[in-house]
């Protein structure tokens, strides 16, 4: 499941090669587009919203999107107007950081 939906997104979207994020990934399955375009997808597609984020650097920014069938995906946000997508996976919990749970 999990890889038809990475596939379906990963057809719809143009990678962007000029992107210097992009030129030597470490990660094979690394999914780049224009911020707004790769929002638009995850929100569209994938029914997610993005739940948390939090700065990795002046340049960066980490987001994680969530849907309600319990799929989450982590994406980078740089400031070049570029995201992507650096992992994706299933049955995602939100911990209560109060201890009520």
């Amino acid at each position: 499941m999990l890889r038809s939906v990475l596939a379906t997104l990963a057809a719809g979207l143009v990678v962007a090669s000029t992107s210097p994020a992009l030129a030597t990934s470490p990660i094979a399955h690394v999914i780049c587009a224009p911020t707004t375009d790769l929002h638009q997808r995850l929100t569209r597609q994938m029914g997610s919203s993005r739940s948390a984020s939090g700065m990795r650097g002046p340049e960066q920014i980490m987001e994680v999107w969530t849907s309600a069938a319990g799929r989450w995906t982590l994406v980078v946000t740089y400031a070049t107007g570029t995201s992507c997508i650096v992992a994706m996976g299933e049955d995602w919990a939100t911990n209560d950081p109060h201890g009520a749970g």
